[in-house]
């Protein structure tokens, strides 16, 4: 029965979903963390990764600085970004209903895209090469370089980024308060900085997934969309849950390659929504959230 099934493609093309879905989990790591931390829901995640990319395009391409230099500078203009956004938009909201912060990052998202359109138009633009371009050979699989890269560098800073944050004090400051807001209070952490700390990481975070987002597929004012697969990852996996960011990402990027792959592009939204809809019939916290959550 099995074959004239082509079991080579099937897995070049779980590779590509794999490596794919790294880039879910590092995007979906920096949405969680500001969801436990702040409890807001960032509807702009997508944006800031964009938003990043085209700093990294600013850099790299019309400034001409070398790609170190160029990186460096998209991650820190991110993370301002981020301390900005935080303190003057977020931060007034503290006490308000979940929705009405939640609808000031929808609109933060409208004013990135505007900003984008604005300065560099609506037009899609390529990142300077800066991947190896040779091939990559798992077994007889092929599997395009810049995708089996992008997957190490978000594997890398995943793994980074939870022992900071296991280790460092500022990260045990971050988990004391994503726990127990009044009780990190009480033990003397200074709840607001560790708000903008969570702010600032995230967008450091998703600047990095942009640059590889970018490099692979080039980037534009609409790349705000990844953000949406993001969207699903983190219910999928739960709004609170780190592995469930992590386990989501890889689930949601396998599933969309697949489904692209064996029954057609438009087909891949449709897969991972269905996907979505049935994890939460069962579970409707996601598979690793806690019950806590507000849903809004």
């Amino acid at each position: 029965m099995t074959e004239g099934f082509d079991w080579l493609f099937l897995l070049e093309i779980s590779l590509a979903g794999i490596g794919t879905g790294g880039l879910y989990a590092l995007t979906a790591l920096a949405f969680v963390m500001i969801y436990k931390a702040t409890r807001v829901v960032n509807l702009a995640i997508g944006e800031m990764l964009m938003i990043s990319a085209y700093l990294f395009f600013a850099f790299a391409a019309t400034m001409e600085l070398p790609v170190w230099a160029a990186v460096l500078g998209a991650v820190l203009g991110s993370g301002l970004l981020g301390a900005v956004v935080e303190r003057t938009m977020i931060r007034p909201m503290l006490g308000e209903a979940p929705i009405s912060v939640f609808m000031v990052t929808v609109g933060l998202a409208s004013i990135l895209v505007g900003v984008v359109e604005l300065v560099w138009t609506a037009d899609p633009r390529r990142l300077p090469e800066f991947m190896p371009s040779d091939p990559i050979m798992v077994g007889e699989a092929f599997l395009a370089p810049k995708v089996f890269y992008g997957f190490l560098v978000a594997s890398a800073l995943i793994a980074g980024v939870l022992l900071v944050f296991r280790f460092w004090r500022g990260g045990v400051a971050l988990r004391a308060t994503a726990s127990d807001q009044a009780a990190a209070y009480s033990m003397g952490i200074n709840v607001p900085r560790v708000f903008s700390l969570a702010w600032v990481a995230a967008a450091m975070i998703a600047a990095v997934a942009g640059i590889v987002v970018g490099a692979i597929g080039g980037i534009s004012s609409t790349m705000g969309v990844f953000g949406l697969s993001v969207l699903v990852v983190v219910i999928f996996g739960g709004l609170d849950s780190v592995l469930g960011a992590l386990v989501g990402g890889l689930v949601i990027g396998l599933v969309e390659a697949l489904a692209g792959a064996y029954l057609g592009g438009e087909f891949k939204l449709l897969a991972t929504f269905t996907l979505l809809v049935l994890i939460l019939m069962v579970r409707p916290y996601g598979l690793f959230g806690t019950h806590e959550i507000e849903r809004l």
